[in-house]
């Protein structure tokens, strides 16, 4: 920036005053350009002017205190996270007006360094505090700030209160207050809506922008869900406009292994609407098996760099709802041409397995290939098939290969944690019919571990030829929670050295050591707060939760973009690469430049995704519990605590689920203190306890569908719950470990290849 401080005198002109503003790397106002110009007295009044002439002009925009180019964006200011792209933020000011001539300009974020003193990772709706600067052609934005979300309490119900005046009720459980309607836009009381703000001050209130009807209607739970969490849902027109086209690519069956031969079979829930894997085997003669698992070819369908592969990589994931599948891929390639469907030929990645007789994988061997799946079978036909002793032989031989799987698998020891899945099931109206926990069975078992050798041979696959692996990290307990651990269960009189090596194995003999049910409950809860998160990253440190040194995830590339790079990385390392297609989809199917380069950004970006996809998940699913038991207030449940706070307690209802607040205000005239190293509430006369995994009879006092909130209460006359002889007395303290007592799972570590919920 040229000194115009020493250099220049007398009002400036409009350009010196642009590009002074363009500039300059600080805040510009008045004052700043008073000083740098050297204005004082009447000029500094004919300044004044001028500035107001250049902004009724259209040159500038601003306060006086902070000016910038029409058009542009001030040095600082509020911007909100409109999309995720390649794991990059992109936003616009906040304050922008949808009604403004101009569309609002687009800023690529950077969020700074990781590690220490990083801002949490930016979502769809986030609002920020900005430095900014014009880079060339585009906008940069570096964050200064996260600020407190405005968004989370603008999706809610319309409530008029006696004097006429228009509230907007939150369907966010966080958001406690209701918020003052300025505009209802055409919405009529009880009403579903999107609202926005409608001024910087929360006093301005908020103006309806859409109407969404009824909240109680069957399928605004995850419509709530899909909008509190910003999911991408609509496909734009250029995305399935490609997504036809790669549709219609032949199959170039000379460049592909034939496998229609083999009585391939794929194994799904019921209600499957896609079925992107299928397995087969046979005896080897040796005491052993060969094996397929055999995944459908999305690589070969969505090229990198394309409009079908961008949308992907923004959505990272499907979503599933008990009402509606949001998918990763539009559905004429997610539901049809990628879907392996019984009787019809399809691309595939084909992974050739050989399982010895001790259950171990000695080879693997990657083709791409075509195959017709022999049939698509429910988990339950094909259990009741096994059990019934009229499996077809190639059905058998799958159960007898599995059962080698196994044995290695229990060698293993991995972890085994009963992580008992809710499952809401509609009728034809979209009403919910039952809530119930889904069934495990072996059927369920043999598809997993099938998944898993694959997934681990993708891994291994990769690595011999030192290429570029997207791998499914579960790391160790940190030692900050294992301390943790180990002064809970002294609460118990029970002790866990932490000099030891920590396996998997360590855990699931704890627990196998504890004959009581209800601590067993206890610390089998401990045991999975102890537990990390997993994520997507290349750079390998294992996966604790199944005892696995190399994990990848290879098996369902319709619905996870992890396993789509996966592809394309065993694309690139074993030739497997198509005829150039016709037409103008992009050419390969291989990785592209950008992901090798950074691999990083976008395992962090699809990291993300699934979270965010995990909390929708969970919201709805709390919603149609709600739902679903809005009708039984004042009913007495059994239940099992589930976290404990110095303010109250969480209880889910056994069977069903859906966590409920007992307030420690509700538990009696005794005063009950916190002791956070066991984790429990006690009563300072009765020495009545309440812990994790404590199961006891609870009456249900409220349930709201549209938060997914439950508030339980203790029943007349039954509050006590015996300390258990065997426990020692409750320590008095302020402080405690710290990675326990927190309510809530520290998110899904199983990802054994399938956990499907399939709809």
């Amino acid at each position: 920036m040229a000194d115009m401080q020493r250099n220049t005198h007398g009002l400036p002109t409009r350009e010196q005053i642009l590009e002074f503003i363009q500039t300059s790397d600080k805040v510009v106002g008045k004052r700043e350009i008073a000083k740098a110009f050297g204005l004082k007295g009447q000029e500094k009044i004919a300044l004044k002017k001028r500035l107001k002439d250049m902004a009724e002009e259209g040159l500038i925009d601003g306060k006086k205190t902070a000016y910038h180019r029409m058009g542009g964006v001030p040095k600082v200011t509020v911007l909100r996270v409109m999309e995720i792209e390649d794991g990059e933020p992109f936003a616009i000011p906040d304050s922008w007006q949808p009604d403004d001539a101009t569309p609002p300009p687009r800023l690529r974020v950077i969020e700074g360094k990781k590690g220490k003193g990083r801002h949490p990772a930016l979502k769809v709706g986030d609002r920020i505090l900005a430095r900014t600067e014009e880079a060339g052609r585009g906008w940069k934005a570096h964050v200064m700030k996260k600020l407190p979300a405005r968004t989370e309490g603008l999706m809610g119900v319309v409530e008029i209160d006696r004097s006429g005046k228009g509230w907007l009720a939150p369907v966010d459980k966080r958001v406690r207050n209701s918020s003052p309607i300025s505009d209802l836009g055409g919405a009529e009381e009880g009403q579903l809506v999107l609202a926005e703000p409608n001024g910087r001050s929360p006093r301005a209130g908020v103006k309806v922008v859409e109407v969404l009807g009824d909240p109680l209607a069957p399928k605004s739970f995850s419509l709530i869900a899909i909008a509190k969490h910003g999911i991408p849902h609509v496909f734009p027109d250029s995305a399935i406009e490609e997504a036809k086209r790669a549709a219609k690519l032949p199959l170039s069956e000379d460049k592909r292994e034939d496998l229609r031969h083999l009585p391939i079979v794929a194994i799904d829930p019921a209600d499957a609407r896609d079925h992107d894997d299928a397995i087969w085997a046979e005896p080897d003669g040796e005491g052993g098996y060969r094996a397929l698992v055999a995944i459908a070819d999305v690589s070969f369908y969505v090229r990198p760099g394309g409009e079908l592969d961008r949308e992907a990589r923004k959505r990272g994931n499907s979503v599933y709802f008990p009402d509606r599948v949001v998918p990763m891929l539009p559905e004429v390639l997610s539901a049809d041409v990628c879907s392996l469907r019984q009787d019809e030929d399809r691309a595939a990645m084909a992974c050739h397995l050989r399982i010895s007789p001790e259950g171990k994988v000695t080879k693997w061997r990657f083709t791409r290939a075509t195959v017709r799946i022999a049939h698509n079978i429910a988990y339950e036909d094909a259990q009741a098939a096994i059990d019934g002793g009229d499996a077809p032989e190639h059905l058998q031989h799958l159960w007898n290969a599995w059962k080698q799987l196994f044995d290695a698998r229990n060698q293993r020891d991995p972890l085994e944690l009963e992580l008992p899945e809710r499952q809401v099931r509609l009728d034809d109206e979209g009403k919910i019919a039952e809530i119930a926990v889904r069934e495990r069975l072996d059927a369920h078992r043999v598809v997993e571990d099938f998944m898993i050798a694959a997934n681990v041979a993708a891994a291994k696959a990769l690595e011999s030829k030192t290429a570029p692996v997207v791998y499914r990290v579960h790391e160790p307990p940190s030692r900050e929670k294992l301390v943790a651990l180990k002064e809970y269960l002294a609460t118990f009189g029970r002790s866990m050295a932490l000099g030891q090596v920590i396996t998997p194995g360590l855990f699931n003999r704890m627990l196998k050591d504890v004959t009581d049910e209800s601590e067993k409950a206890q610390v089998m809860e401990a045991v999975l707060r102890t537990q990390t998160q997993a994520y997507y990253g290349p750079q390998n440190a294992g996966h604790f939760g199944l005892a696995l040194g190399s994990y990848a995830h290879f098996t369902s590339p319709i619905r996870r973009y992890a396993d789509l790079l996966v592809h394309r990385a065993l694309v690139d390392a074993f030739g497997l690469e198509q005829p150039r297609p016709a037409g103008d989809l992009p050419p390969g199917s291989g990785l592209s430049d950008r992901d090798r380069e950074d691999l990083a950004k976008v395992s962090d970006a699809i990291s993300q995704a699934e979270r965010r996809a995990m909390e929708a998940e969970r919201d709805t699913i709390d919603r149609y519990v709600a739902a679903w038991l809005s009708g039984r207030v004042g009913e007495t449940f059994d239940t099992r605590i589930t976290g404990v706070q110095p303010f109250g307690f969480f209880a889910t209802i056994e069977g069903m689920g859906g966590d409920g607040l007992v307030p420690v205000s509700t538990l009696g005239s005794e005063y009950f203190g916190y002791d956070e190293a066991a984790q429990t509430l006690v009563g300072s006369d009765s020495g009545t306890r309440y812990a994790p995994g404590d199961r006891l009879k609870l009456r249900l006092g409220e349930a709201n569908a549209l938060t997914g909130a439950l508030k339980f209460e203790i029943p007349d006359g039954d509050s006590r719950i015996e300390p258990r002889g065997e426990r020692q007395a409750p320590r008095s303290r302020q402080g405690g470990p710290k990675g326990q007592g927190k309510r809530g799972r520290p998110g899904n570590i199983r990802h054994q290849g399938r956990g499907k919920k399939k709809r």
